[in-house]
């Protein structure tokens, strides 16, 4: 399985993947996350499903994005040209997929800001190739593993949310889905963009930089539990 994470706030985005591989009983690390850079054109790719899928995918988009021809200058403008590798890969391999009994499946985030781009934006793509745009209303997607990591974020983040928020949120997130799912782990690959500026930070983390952090954060889960008032719970389980 996997975790990629998208957020979108004022003042920019926010992109985690992790980076484990699980077939069968082989476990395998994998980078799931790509940064295109270009000019101003500056954004980033996240996907989930077969690998060989996503790598011909991405391969296609890359040659396309690196040419001179590439004219594009909005962010829309770009997911369509994935979109469109997609379904090409769709046409090449879907039916000897699933001729091998393997189901056709890929989808993707993608965030980041184009020359004519008024701000950032982040979309997530669908197997077919189609697209949605995720705006303030629900500041994020998640594609992968996604329950696990949903309610931190549905209950914290706002469009409003600062960076640094977003991040740390997102990374609580990603560590509520860890500890849950044997399918997703460390290390995760971060992409930053702050709005307006046309270049993707990119860093990587171990479990040893954060071990701290998730530490932290599953203690004041427990404190945070044992302050809640349990008087409203006498009627039907009475303290001893």
């Amino acid at each position: 399985m996997t975790y990629c994470l998208g957020i979108k706030v004022r003042s920019g985005l926010v992109a985690i993947a992790d980076t484990r591989i699980t077939s069968g009983t082989e476990t395998t690390m994998a980078k799931k996350i790509s940064v295109h850079e270009g000019g101003r054109n500056s954004l980033f790719l996240m996907t989930s499903g077969l690998r060989s899928i996503r790598d011909k995918a991405v391969t296609y988009f890359e040659e396309l994005f690196e040419e001179e021809s590439f004219k594009y200058t909005k962010m829309y403008q770009a997911v369509n040209v994935f979109g469109e590798q997609l379904r090409r890969v769709a046409l090449e391999d879907k039916r000897y997929l699933a001729e091998s009994g393997l189901v056709f499946n890929l989808y993707a985030i993608v965030g980041g800001q184009l020359e004519n781009d008024k701000e950032h934006k982040l979309y997530m793509l669908y197997p077919e190739g189609n697209w949605i745009e995720i705006g303030q209303g629900s500041p994020f997607a998640i594609i992968g593993n996604s329950g696990y990591g949903k309610p931190i974020l549905n209950r914290a983040l706002t469009y409003e949310s600062s960076l640094r928020f977003a991040f740390k949120t997102g990374f609580l997130s990603f560590d509520s889905t860890r500890v849950s799912a044997n399918d997703v782990g460390y290390p995760i690959d971060i992409a930053m963009y702050h709005r307006d500026s046309f270049t993707m930070q990119q860093y990587r983390l171990q479990e040893e930089d954060t071990a701290q952090i998730g530490q932290m954060w599953a203690s004041k889960l427990k404190n945070s539990i044992d302050e809640i008032p349990e008087s409203w719970m006498d009627a039907f389980l009475p303290s001893k």
